[in-house]
């Protein structure tokens, strides 16, 4: 059996990944925030990284003794110009040495590159790589569609077609959830109050030519916590308007680009809201719900497709 080893150093988590044709096996530890702080600065997010990957290859390679083909890391954000953020160095340097010790080779995608690729492996949609599709980002540090196609060398190649323009549905969910008390990350926590809870009605989302503002939230959330509302109700309301805004960007996006697959990504698309309406309306694909966020196992799983050559 041949494996590829992954890196992932996202501002929130430290992930390593083995990905083989038959299995995967996956080690990964949210970074520690102090209660009542929405993140981390990047000194702190680089330092636990390099604290963390040690611990987490030992227990990766715990009881593995296969050989391993090539090594992929995330050492970018995004596949743009310029796309750069100091935690993913960690894993680059980390990837860098093991790739040199073992004379194996070493590809580089970006984050948002792997998140896309676990949606893809997780859901069984193989049938993703080598075509054009639509994939919506959404997390704590990105809010985008971007239109992906094929490339020999990032295998997805992802073009940014439509964005938030200021808060990002992560830093919404976990701002209001810190006003509800919630520790950080608050994604999952929100998610079974929204459960619970009844949206305000009359939301209207902030969509212009196709992009969307999400800061109104937190203030509409801060108002009806004012006024006492049902801290259910609050999360409710939260991802109901996220909701709408994706809801209205995709809709945007399938006239304008056709009836292409749609992909969700990122740590939000594993909220369950989120999750039965785009798949009910618009036959969506998510992954799993544990590798919504951030993973190596994309990352593995992109190595394997480079080392292959498959596009």
């Amino acid at each position: 059996m041949t494996a590829y080893l992954g890196f992932d150093t996202s501002n929130y988590t430290t992930s390593t990944a083995l990905y083989t044709p038959e299995n995967v096996f996956s080690k990964r530890k949210l970074l520690e925030v102090k209660p009542g702080e929405l993140g981390l600065r990047q000194s702190e997010a680089l330092f636990q990284h390099t604290r963390n990957i040690p611990l987490l290859i030992d227990e990766l390679f715990c009881d593995f003794t296969d050989e391993i083909n090539a090594i992929g890391v995330s050492n970018t954000p995004r596949d743009i110009e310029g796309s750069y953020m100091p935690c993913f160095l960690a894993g680059v340097s980390a990837s860098s040495a093991v790739a040199a010790a073992m004379k194996l080779p070493l590809y580089r995608f970006s984050h948002q590159a792997g998140h896309i690729a676990a949606v893809a492996l997780g859901s069984g949609r193989y049938d993703l790589v080598g075509t054009e599709f639509i994939a919506f980002h959404i997390s704590g540090g990105t809010t985008e569609a971007v239109l992906v196609t094929p490339d020999k060398k990032r295998i997805f190649n992802c073009k940014i077609i439509s964005q938030s323009l200021d808060l990002k549905a992560g830093q919404a969910i976990d701002r209001v959830g810190v006003m509800l008390g919630l520790p950080f990350p608050a994604g999952p926590k929100l998610d079974e109050m929204a459960a619970k809870g009844t949206p305000k009605k009359g939301l209207r989302a902030a969509v212009k030519d196709g992009n969307c503002c999400l800061s109104g939230i937190e203030n509409i959330c801060k108002q009806m916590l004012d006024k006492e509302e049902d801290p259910e109700n609050v999360a409710a309301t939260c991802i109901e308007y996220i909701r709408i805004s994706i809801s209205q960007m995709l809709e945007r996006l399938l006239l304008a680009y056709g009836d292409l697959p749609v992909v969700f990504s990122g740590g939000v698309s594993a909220n369950s809201s989120l999750r039965k309406d785009f798949t009910e309306r618009y036959d969506a694909v998510f992954g799993p719900k544990h590798l919504s966020g951030d993973n190596a196992v994309g990352i593995a799983y992109l190595a394997s497709l480079h080392h292959s050559e498959v596009i």
